[in-house]
């Protein structure tokens, strides 16, 4: 059974990546290489940029695969 979805910290922010709804634009890796590498795993590394920089960059997921998680979640 595939997963739903996979979550990455930086102990600030948390990424949620729901691989199903993912359509592979490429956004994320374009806009935050450091943090967004779809060849290496794990392929989310939320350390190498600031929370913001973050924030900034999976707000602009179109598909909307990426989303960040409140902390009560």
């Amino acid at each position: 059974m595939p997963v739903e979805s996979h979550r990455y910290t930086n102990g600030e922010v948390t990424v949620l990546w729901r691989p199903k709804k993912c359509i592979h634009c490429g956004n994320c890796a374009c806009g935050l290489p450091q943090v967004f590498k779809p060849r290496e795993r794990p392929w989310v590394t939320p350390e190498n940029a600031t929370s913001q920089e973050i924030v900034d960059q999976v707000a602009k997921c179109p598909s909307g695969a990426l989303s960040i998680v409140d902390k009560e979640d």
